[in-house]
């Protein structure tokens, strides 16, 4: 049997790195996606397997450079790499949202496009990571929300249009994981609350109030990267990818809720969580 090349975006830290790291343990080639030169030599020192690749889905110049660094033949695309921009809606600038669509939603579609050609050769598969939020809005991340919304919208189409050739499209949905950006969260409120008008700040001081409060909460049961590398191995080595899979019981619990609670009723429970 060959061996299986995949590509793995935002492997520099956290879930992509947990998934490369996996990957190449279990024999695969792996080609991880980073964006600066330390990241990548970090990443190669875990297995002689994985090939860094400098990958920012938001510069065209490095799409283009992939005709060059990849092999002819991929198996798989694990579509990781993902920012989430935080605060109140009304606060948040176009800049803001142009940000987190062009890395979440417009660059992995776009490095998809790119390496199709070559997952149609071995028809392949794509995985998209996306999270509970692309089921469930959650107050203070609703860009995020809707971009991880978008992605599971879009990959649904890809599921379907890409069946012809043989290529299978999954998503894969963790709750909380343990990763950099929850250990940054204190930091980053407070930048985000300094950043506000004073009437922003004013007007929003309950929320954010309410919003430590839950974070710490929420990050005391916070889940390893690991985990996540592991639903997505299984989803690469199953004849037949499930289109989603949840990954946590925090995840599953809250899409429980989902499905018994009025709107209204999920309302509430977001509200008494930040404390009013």
């Amino acid at each position: 049997m060959s061996t299986r090349r995949v590509l793995v975006t935002g492997a520099g830290r956290g879930i992509g790195r947990a998934i490369a790291v996996r990957l190449a343990c279990s024999g695969w080639e792996v080609y991880g996606g980073v964006r600066t030169e330390a990241a990548g030599k970090e990443l190669a020192a875990e297995s002689e397997l994985i090939t860094p690749v400098e990958l920012d889905l938001t510069v065209p110049a490095h799409l283009a450079a992939l005709d060059r660094e990849l092999p002819e033949r991929l198996d798989a695309l694990v579509n990781n790499a993902g920012i989430a921009v935080a605060g109140p809606v009304e606060t948040l600038s176009s800049a803001d949202m142009h940000h987190q669509f062009d890395v979440n939603l417009i660059g992995p579609l776009a490095l998809t496009r790119t390496v199709l050609p070559r997952l149609r050769r071995t028809r392949g598969r794509v995985v998209f990571i996306s999270s509970i939020n692309g089921r469930v809005s959650f107050p203070f991340t609703g860009l995020y929300n809707a971009s991880k919304y978008a992605t599971e919208a879009v990959a649904d189409c890809l599921r379907v249009e890409l069946r012809p050739f043989g290529v299978q499209v999954a998503v894969v949905e963790p709750g909380v994981t343990d990763t950099d950006p929850w250990h940054e969260m204190d930091r980053l409120l407070d930048e985000l609350e300094a950043g506000l008008t004073p009437e922003h700040q004013r007007l929003y001081a309950p929320h954010f109030a309410g919003e430590r409060r839950l974070v710490g909460r929420i990050r005391r049961n916070a889940k390893p990267p690991e985990r996540v590398a592991a639903a997505v191995e299984r989803q690469l080595g199953r004849r037949r990818m499930r289109p989603r899979t949840v990954v946590g019981t925090d995840a599953r619990t809250i899409l429980a809720m989902k499905a018994v609670l009025p709107a209204r009723g999920l309302d509430a429970v977001w509200a008494q969580g930040l404390g009013f």
